[in-house]
């Protein structure tokens, strides 16, 4: 997904009106060179929608192999086209798989993941993602049109021959019946035998996170009455007895309903949907998919391929400090601190592009460290949270409608930040990611929950003290 949204920052100026170009039979209108930027966002929320569904069927290995087949296709279509459509056609269907491994990635590393790295391994897709950015950057710096594209298409097929050598979820395997797989896929994972200690403890801790009692006090707690007063209302074993009922009804009704009907998943629902939402609009994805022109503007005597390079091995490093800090800083302080760096460098950029003083470097040099600021806590740590805040029960389908909403933000943020640059101006635009940082640092002090080291019933617990 980082290659396939960075491709157009250093492709689009191919397909404007130029007579000396022999890359498309026809050029692009404006709008059309802007929806090869925003079209995958639209087809990555038909990957989300059905990612989950496929990986519950087929399993997380079989999952991999199939959710990459539509960015193999759209790659060699993109390289034998000359046509506009059939490009804008390739790009929304390219982004299936982009919006597809979003969802399969924090449900897998979920399942999968010991809870003292657990959030080291969720900030891994965002770290892989600043990796193709990297290394899409370097395509478009040394490699010709047709090269990039058909390097691009060989990652993909080696993305999709990788897959066939993961192990498949143990989690999985237990909601198919195959106890004794279950057990080989965890010892493998674990590094240990089916007969340690260790695997068969924790097997059995999966087996009574299969089971939905676990849930128990969230999903009775809909009322939202404190634990004490509860209490004085029944104190007597009926109180059990009726939760238990209220379980097992709610057992068998569908995710969406559990999800919602669950007083910490609602909860859980709310923190991780504002932390996306106010991350999205933080700016990233324009400043990514705009990279060239931004830095052109904002530094005209520093070469735009260098800079776009550059600010994609930034956001490598920043992941990389992100995903070994995690686990020992904590959630709450990674995303506080971030969202206020943020702010401080829109506000400073905005400043420098509007009175147009002081030297290229240095504004360069903002948009560096803004990056750095933003996968230093507040570009992570959703995803991290999504990996880690729902139980098993409802995973897939809250994965699915919250990523649904960002590749919905993603597309509105890009169509509006075109809008926006008409209207108010770049240094406008930066204003307003530099208030939506701060408003992030206010939000997540007072709503985000601390989650380190927390096994899932501690964190289910922990929403519902708040």
């Amino acid at each position: 997904m980082g290659i396939l949204n960075v491709w157009p920052s250093y492709t689009t100026h191919n397909y404007y009106i130029n007579p000396n170009t022999t890359v498309l039979s026809a050029p692009m209108t404006v709008s059309e060179v802007s929806s090869v930027g925003s079209f995958p966002s639209l087809g990555a929320m038909v990957g989300t929608a059905v990612a989950g569904a496929l990986i519950n069927k087929i399993g997380r290995q079989k999952g991999g192999v199939v959710l990459c087949l539509p960015a193999i296709l759209s790659w060699m279509v993109i390289g034998q086209t000359s046509a506009s459509k059939v490009i804008l056609a390739a790009r929304f269907i390219m982004g299936i798989t982009g919006g597809a491994f979003l969802v399969y990635g924090p449900m897998f590393i979920s399942e999968i993941a010991e809870d003292s790295i657990r959030g080291c391994l969720a900030s891994g897709p965002v770290t892989f993602y600043c990796l193709g950015s990297l290394c899409s950057f370097l395509f478009g710096w040394f490699l010709s049109y047709n090269v990039i594209i058909w390097t691009n298409v060989f990652i993909c097929v080696l993305g999709a021959m990788l897959c066939f050598l993961v192990t498949e979820s143990p989690l999985y395997l237990l909601r198919q019946g195959r106890e004794e797989d279950a057990l080989k896929a965890l010892a493998k994972y674990r590094g240990g035998s089916t007969e340690s200690k260790m695997v068969l403890e924790e097997i059995s801790r999966l087996k009574q996170t299969l089971n939905p009692a676990v849930e128990m006090i969230s999903i009775t707690d809909t009322t939202e009455e404190k634990p004490e007063e509860a209490e004085k209302l029944n104190p007597d074993n009926e109180k059990m007895n009726t939760e238990v009922t209220k379980v097992e009804v709610l057992q068998k009704q569908s995710s969406i309903k559990l999800l919602f009907k669950s007083y910490t998943n609602r909860k859980a629902f709310q923190v991780v949907a504002t932390a996306i939402t106010l991350q999205v609009f933080m700016g990233m994805v324009p400043v990514m998919v705009n990279a060239g022109s931004i830095f052109k503007e904002a530094a005209p005597t520093i070469a735009s391929d260098a800079c776009s390079v550059l600010l994609a091995l930034v956001l490598v490093v920043s992941c990389a400090v992100t995903a070994i800090i995690s686990d020992l800083a904590g959630r709450r302080f990674l995303i506080i601190s971030s969202s206020l760096m943020v702010a401080v460098c829109m506000i400073s950029l905005g400043v420098l592009t509007q009175i147009k003083t002081g030297p290229s470097w240095l504004s360069a040099l903002l948009i560096l460290f803004y990056c750095f600021s933003f996968n230093f806590g507040a570009g992570t740590v959703p995803y991290v949270l999504l990996a880690e805040v729902f139980v098993p029960e409802v995973q897939a389908m809250a994965s699915m409608i919250l990523v649904e909403w960002a590749w919905f933000l993603n597309y509105a943020i890009l169509e509006l930040f075109v809008v926006a640059r008409n209207l108010i101006g770049l240094h406008g635009a930066y204003y307003i990611f530099g208030a939506v940082s701060i408003g992030n640092a206010i939000i997540s002090y007072f709503g985000v929950p601390e989650t380190k080291g927390l096994s899932n019933q501690q964190i289910q617990e922990a929403f519902r003290r708040r």
